[in-house]
């Protein structure tokens, strides 16, 4: 009936009102088009002076080595302070991510967000990781980072063989 539809569509609108509006969130707000970044550091820059040695410590923290010279030795940290750097260069590379994706310095809106954000998440399995001092999580979270890496070189910049440092 007509009727009970409008009494029922008033009923929902008055309680809608009563309710609590939703919290704002607790982030700094959204960028704007008129959001002004510093990419002043172009992209090999930012690749050799900040992700890549980021990366590298990560990278230098997990799993082991076995050699003739000097022996099986495992990479990963030994103290808290150890995990605790690690920790903090796994949150450098969640912002390393975010960083890729911002507007003027993200390729395009596509693959390139999507290894941004892929990178960023990474960082933070390695973060969660070297949280609760979990190697094997740690060494995962190193290796997926190396895979984001490596399959973005590959569709951006095929003709890069390797990370080099300066």
């Amino acid at each position: 009936m007509p009727g009970q539809r409008t009494v029922f569509a008033l009923l929902v609108l008055a309680l809608s009102a009563c309710s609590e509006a939703p919290a704002p969130a607790a982030s700094s707000p959204a960028p704007t088009a008129t959001t002004a970044y510093n990419l002043s550091l172009g992209m090999r820059d930012f690749m050799n002076l900040v992700l890549e040695p980021t990366a590298d410590v990560l990278w230098d923290s997990a799993g082991w080595v076995n050699d003739i010279e000097t022996g099986y030795q495992e990479l990963y940290p030994t103290t808290d302070a150890d995990w605790d750097m690690v920790r903090q260069r796994a949150a450098q590379i969640v912002e390393a991510g975010n960083s890729l994706a911002l507007p003027g310095r993200a390729v395009d809106n596509d693959a390139w967000i999507t290894y941004a954000n892929a990178l960023s998440a990474a960082g933070a399995m390695a973060m969660e990781a070297a949280a609760v001092r979990n190697q094997e999580d740690f060494f995962q979270a190193g290796a997926q980072m190396y895979s984001v890496c490596s399959a973005c070189h590959q569709s951006y910049n095929p003709e890069i063989s390797r990370f080099v440092s300066n």
